[in-house]
């Protein structure tokens, strides 16, 4: 592999990096694709947030109007490193193969992706970043013993409008959407529950919302939100190095990516989670 060999013990370019580790992290990760993506160079992202509007009123011509002020918070995130190291033969790095570099780069990307995923669905512990799972005042929807009509999601949407919020995506595990997929319009009726976009056939919809899927959504839970309202903040920087001093006696050679991401959630009253009872 020409680019591994060029770039022995050190790292690589920006533009590389980003071809190989940032680009398909991005469009592999379900939590880039779904919310508002960010990029940073500093080490802290900040929020603003709005926790009170300030009050209008009707005024009479030529009266004066009562002033109201805002009430400011902000939330601050803060990227965890999230780190892939991958080892690798001579004789691959040795491979001219453009091929090659790709593979190396791919594997890195999908492992990085699903530790993304991980935390955004979930609620790690430290040194993660805080995910969906930390929202301990997002409102939640009981769906019943089992998945049955299109009903808790109605109400899902309906919540969020009250917080004046419109739901964006729908996240399932593959179980509880393979599940949806199956029920019907109706008794006697062949036509799926699941709609479809138009523009992506393969794409589900339910109540004209798209339905992600990631192994990482914990079965018997739905997460719906506004991508308007979670932000998935990416700090500048994210490298790329290679190094073969550490398995110097095996001939082989280490391939390294670390990426920094956090999550922001400004107005966690409009994330809603669907739930199956459990039994």
């Amino acid at each position: 592999m020409a680019m591994l060999r060029s770039n022995a013990n050190r790292a690589f370019l920006p533009e590389q990096v980003g071809r190989l580790i940032v680009q398909p992290v991005q469009a592999e990760s379900v939590a880039f694709q779904t919310t508002s993506p960010v990029t940073i160079s500093g080490e802290q992202f900040r929020v603003p947030i709005v926790a009170e509007d300030p009050t209008a009123a009707w005024t009479a011509e030529g009266a004066e109007i009562t002033p109201s002020d805002a009430t400011l918070d902000e939330e601050v995130v803060k990227p965890a490193k999230v780190a892939g190291l991958t080892i690798i033969s001579r004789e691959l790095a040795d491979d001219s193969s453009p091929a090659a570099a790709q593979i190396v780069g791919q594997g890195l990307a999908r492992d990085i992706a699903k530790q993304v995923d991980a935390a955004f669905f979930g609620n790690l512990a430290a040194p993660a970043p805080p995910g969906l799972g930390s929202l301990t005042t997002a409102p939640e929807v009981d769906a019943g013993a089992a998945w049955a009509d299109a009903d808790p999601f109605a109400h899902a949407i309906s919540l969020a409008e009250q917080e004046g919020a419109t739901l964006t995506a729908f996240v399932a595990n593959p179980t509880d959407a393979l599940a949806l997929s199956t029920l019907k319009e109706g008794t006697g009726s062949n036509k799926p529950l699941l709609g479809s976009d138009p523009t992506m056939p393969t794409r589900r919809t339910v109540q004209g919302v798209p339905l992600w899927v990631s192994p990482k959504v914990t079965a018997g839970t739905i997460w719906g939100y506004d991508r308007n309202f979670v932000m998935t903040v990416l700090r500048e920087g994210t490298t790329l190095a290679v190094d073969s001093s550490a398995y110097f006696s095996s001939d082989r050679i280490g391939v390294r990516a670390t990426m920094r991401v956090g999550f922001a959630f400004p107005h966690p009253a409009s994330v809603i989670k669907i739930s199956l009872t459990a039994p």
